[in-house]
């Protein structure tokens, strides 16, 4: 048994009891059209959704991809027969609670009891409120976030018509501060965004510095959390990383991802504001939805209107049987993972075929074969890549500065600026046990991409 078959007998037992809950209704059956064909059609979904990576499996180990725990699967596939809508509290009034709270939960690991915030369909929306309230305090001022910083706030600054400005990066693909630093010196930086987790290498930027900057300049930050936020909880962080983690709540605002780490299905993130007076910026008039509670409703902090409720249930529903806090069952998850990250690192770093330039800070491990230059290494990446997934086990390529390796690494002959490079995520816990196969199927064929 590959994919998880249990938690369809829990769902079925509770729908029977959603649907106790509305007993007082008089009786109803609604029309289904084409049910004869339902089986039908859903066995030919499942046919067509077999032409899949198999992202679920410990050989996936090359995009952010991680499988919802059983209980959000069926939270939310349970929410979708009422389809609530947060927008407003007529729409979703036990969803919008749900969210609320599981919200607040999110708001607790960076230490705010305070707080505005919603759910959003991903990082991009998140992200792009964040920089939207960046820009509504700070008019026509630039954003500014490193060169490895997700290309999402280059093009949502564009969105906004804001300026944008890239700053350097360091060997370890963080923010570097001396290039930050020059930039704040000419004036007119309204924002930065500080990524705690990059989506290439899993890099933490340096936000004990950040915030010194900030005292000195006075920009408002941003953190963009979306892949790594959650290690907030994780009690095996290099000491830089956790420094980093520890100050996240000095931020203005943060992006957190639950559909990465969290568990959930996508799309499901989140923004959070320290300041709930940040809402006065999303007034609005809506002639429909706001009537049948004078409590706030989502829909008045969000640029996003219709959002699921389903999502909201799911995440609730998760953080009841697993909180989000240091030490649970939970936190215990994402710690196995950056174990397995870090002893793939260490077997990499001993073994003569490859070249690691930096030891991971998260769960994201890059590395290069052993080549003379940057364009032979580059075209062995490739090789070992497609090999690597005709024996089922799946990688990732990034292309990274050939500059970054120029400690590790300080023979090899730069011939392009930057280098095709392999690419492991060991988001799964079960990575961990999966080590030794993974590393056997990686020396196999790296072996014959040499040999071919």
């Amino acid at each position: 048994m590959a994919l998880e078959k249990l938690s369809p007998g829990a769902l079925i037992q509770a729908l029977e009891e959603l649907d106790g809950s509305f007993a007082h209704l008089p009786e109803f059956q609604a029309e289904v059209p084409g049910q004869d064909r339902i089986l039908t059609v859903l066995s030919e979904t499942a046919a067509r959704l077999g032409d899949n990576f198999p992202y679920f499996h410990p050989l996936y180990a090359g995009q952010m991809l991680k499988p919802p725990h059983p209980l959000a699967r069926a939270a939310y596939a349970l929410a979708t027969w009422i389809n609530p809508n947060n927008h407003a509290l007529d729409g979703g009034r036990a969803s919008s609670a749900m969210e609320k709270e599981a919200v607040a939960e999110l708001a607790a690991m960076f230490g705010w009891s305070q707080h505005l915030g919603h759910l959003s369909s991903g990082g991009t929306m998140a992200n792009l409120e964040a920089l939207w309230v960046a820009g509504q305090l700070q008019p026509g001022k630039t954003i500014a976030a490193s060169s490895q910083a997700h290309y999402t706030h280059e093009r949502i600054s564009g969105v906004l018509r804001l300026p944008f400005a890239k700053v350097e990066a360091d060997d370890h693909s963080r923010l570097d501060c001396a290039s930050l630093e020059r930039l704040l010196d000419q004036g007119g930086v309204g924002c930065v965004v500080a990524t705690l987790g990059t989506t290439g290498v899993g890099a933490v930027d340096p936000l004990p510095q950040i915030l010194k900057l900030r005292e000195r300049y006075g920009f408002r930050l941003h953190v963009d959390a979306a892949y790594g936020g959650y290690f907030r909880l994780a009690g095996n962080l290099a000491p830089s990383a956790r420094a980093a983690f520890e100050l996240a709540g000095e931020a203005d605002s943060i992006v957190i991802d639950p559909h990465k780490h969290g568990l959930q299905p996508y799309g499901c993130g989140c923004i959070l504001f320290r300041d709930p007076a940040i809402g006065r910026l999303y007034k609005h008039e809506s002639p429909y939805t706001y009537f049948s509670s004078h409590e706030l409703h989502l829909g008045e902090i969000s640029l996003e209107c219709s959002r699921p409720g389903a999502s909201a249930v799911a995440l609730w529903a998760t953080q009841r049987l697993l909180p989000p806090v240091p030490g649970g069952a939970f936190a215990q998850g994402l710690e196995a993972s950056r174990r397995a990250a870090l002893a793939f690192s260490s077997r990499l770093k001993e073994d003569p075929r490859f070249v690691v330039p930096f030891d991971p800070e998260l769960d994201i491990v890059v590395w290069a074969p052993q080549a003379a230059s940057a364009s032979e290494a580059s075209a062995l990446s490739q090789k070992i890549f497609d090999l690597a997934a005709e024996q089922q086990l799946h990688l990732a390529l990034i292309h990274l500065p050939a500059q970054i390796f120029h400690i590790a690494w300080p023979e090899l002959k730069a011939d392009q600026p930057t280098m095709v490079c392999l690419r492991s995520v060991l988001m799964k816990p079960e990575h961990e046990e999966w080590l030794d196969r993974i590393y056997e199927i990686l020396g196999a064929v790296t072996d014959a991409a040499r040999a071919a």
